[in-house]
């Protein structure tokens, strides 16, 4: 019988990059989705995470265990620190996507830059890389903060994405000139990665180290 891995998105776009990743990675598993927009439109509003959030995400975690899930991924930065909590509801694995990259990115070098369009995204992934840094004893990490002003509302807002990913392509340079390693916080940059492989520091993305840790935490 095959695992099952449940994964709640606040994104539509993550929903194909993450099964074409499934498909290539772990094709022994099936992926079940749950889909939530609001969660991260709710998170941009108020700021942060709030208790609704917090209920959902829950919600959703007790109902992917009771369909016979074998472990969650949770797929938004944003809602991170959310899902710590949500994962003290269940009996099964609840892992983020973006902690593995957290570690390549420390494995990597001391000045790490973290490239977000949302600040709601942008702390808790900063505060993700220095926890796991915190974890190794690594007291030399320094994590820097590196806003694309504009990148979000020219996507959502405006539908605009060459004006989205002009903006980010110039805060990536910048903390490509600044950094040793730079992690891109959010997985609707996915589309960007092939470009960044010419960059002269890694560019990290969550989704494909996300991903293949399904292996190791299920034994397959």
């Amino acid at each position: 019988m095959k695992k099952k891995v449940g994964v709640i998105h606040t994104f539509l776009y993550s929903v194909e990059a993450l099964k074409a990743l499934f498909a290539e990675l772990v094709p022994e598993v099936e992926m079940i989705n749950i889909i939530d927009d609001s969660l991260l439109r709710e998170v941009l509003d108020n700021g942060g995470v709030t208790p609704n959030v917090i209920r959902r995400m829950t919600k959703y975690a007790v109902e992917l265990e009771a369909l016979g899930c074998d472990m969650i991924l949770n797929q938004c930065s944003s809602v991170g620190e959310a899902s710590e909590i949500a994962a003290k509801s269940v009996s099964i694995p609840y892992v983020k996507v973006d902690e593995p990259m957290a570690h390549i990115a420390i494995s990597l070098g001391k000045n790490i830059g973290v490239v977000g369009t949302a600040y709601t995204t942008l702390g808790p992934s900063v505060r993700l890389v220095e926890s796991v840094a915190k974890a190794l004893g690594r007291d030399d990490v320094v994590v820097n903060s590196c806003y694309a002003e504009g990148a979000y509302d020219a996507l959502l807002n405006e539908g605009d994405k060459p004006k989205h990913d002009k903006i980010l392509m110039e805060t990536i340079d910048k903390a490509c000139a600044e950094n040793e390693v730079v992690c891109l916080a959010q997985g609707s940059m996915i589309s960007l990665v092939e470009v960044c492989k010419s960059k002269p520091v890694p560019v990290l993305h969550s989704f494909r180290s996300g991903v293949q840790q399904i292996k190791e935490i299920l034994a397959l």
